[in-house]
């Protein structure tokens, strides 16, 4: 089963709450969450456990 995970936005002026990413069979292995970014404001994301 490909790799899923759950991120938050780490600017406290953003309204973002939390999203899940759910990665292909063809993404990457080393793919990590400095790959992504707020999808609302831009700016970095971090990975959390739900």
């Amino acid at each position: 089963m490909p790799k899923t995970m759950e991120v938050v936005c780490t600017d406290d002026d953003c309204e973002f709450d939390m999203a899940g990413l759910h990665f292909t069979y063809d993404m990457p292995d080393d793919t990590g969450v400095d790959a992504f970014s707020c999808p609302y404001c831009g700016g970095p994301v971090e990975e959390i456990e739900v």
